[in-house]
């Protein structure tokens, strides 16, 4: 079995410098985390046995009773901010700059009197942070949800891990069902989703199977596993090496590697290392027919001597 990296996967500079201010508080104890850090169990875990508290991304209503709370890289609205602050809360912000870019984007179209139309995933904690300053908006999953809006003014931006195409054709959609209006819009997919989503698009012509290391609830996670679905390539939405299943992985002759955007070095490097080793591995299970049967892999092959960073 041969091992193919994508050329951009794994963490972002968001998430890193978020990983990076909590790591550098001196009294974990006293600082409640609002939510999760990131979308990623091994993250999570480091954290609490570090001392800090957490609340559950979908029971934040109540105040924490630590003096300190720590906003995540996801963000919260200002109307969520103000209400820690005016309880006396001391607050440690890590919102990642790109997911800030988005709240000035949707709130700039607000004022212009715009419907703010989010591309992004319905409950998603980045997009309740951004509908939390809005008035007048609609949260827009797929082409399927965009309908004849009773608006003459529309904006729309996106949810920061939307994949480029699919906020492409949600606009597309959203200028065919409304005609004659006026529609503003400010694309706020940030750069790393999108390195990403162009990387495992490369990948997926080249491999029989991919693997995805990432948290189960992180959007960006999920929508590259989407991308190889769509293809009809097979794929492993994997934690860590411990959700690999040799049994299968080893029909396959060309394997990809991806990562999402919350979703350590050191995780992948383990998970690479792993399909490193099955690919040593004696071949006496038969091998599975791939749909990608007939293809010649040649050219586009990354090294597999380290992770990329």
């Amino acid at each position: 079995m041969r091992v193919i990296l994508a050329s951009h996967m794994g963490m972002c500079f968001g998430v890193k410098d978020a990983i990076d201010m909590t790591e550098s508080v001196e009294e974990p104890g006293l600082v409640t985390i609002h939510g999760e850090l990131v979308h990623n169990a091994g993250v999570q875990e480091r954290f609490k046995e570090r001392g800090f508290h957490s609340v559950n991304e979908a029971l934040r209503d109540g105040l924490p009773n630590s003096p300190f709370v720590l906003i995540t890289a996801h963000g919260v609205s200002d109307t969520e901010r103000s209400r820690l602050e005016e309880s006396g809360k001391l607050l440690i912000d890590t919102t990642c700059p790109l997911v800030r870019r988005v709240h000035q984007a949707a709130l700039h179209l607000q004022s212009e009197g715009c419907l703010v139309l989010i591309a992004g995933r319905h409950g998603h904690v980045e997009v309740e942070g951004i509908i939390g300053d809005l008035q007048d908006y609609t949260v827009i999953q797929s082409p399927d949800d965009v309908q004849v809006f009773g608006h003459g003014r529309i904006g729309i931006v996106s949810q920061s891990t939307t994949p480029p195409w699919l906020f492409d054709e949600i606009c597309a959609e959203v200028r065919r069902t409304n005609p004659g209006k006026e529609i503003k819009v400010i694309d706020t997919v940030c750069a790393p989703t999108r390195e990403r989503q162009e990387a495992v698009q490369e990948l997926l012509d080249v491999v029989e199977a991919l693997v995805v290391v990432g948290g189960k609830n992180s959007n960006n996670t999920r929508q590259l596993c989407h991308q190889a679905e769509l293809r009809g390539v097979p794929f492993f939405h994997v934690q860590d090496e411990h959700g690999l299943d040799a049994e299968v992985l080893l029909r396959f002759e060309v394997v990809g590697l991806t990562a999402g955007t919350s979703t350590p070095d050191s995780s992948i490097e383990k998970v690479h290392q792993a399909l490193m080793e099955l690919g040593k591995a004696e071949r006496s299970l038969p091998r599975r027919i791939s749909p990608r049967e007939g293809v010649t892999f040649t050219g586009r092959v990354a090294s597999t001597s380290k992770v990329p960073h």
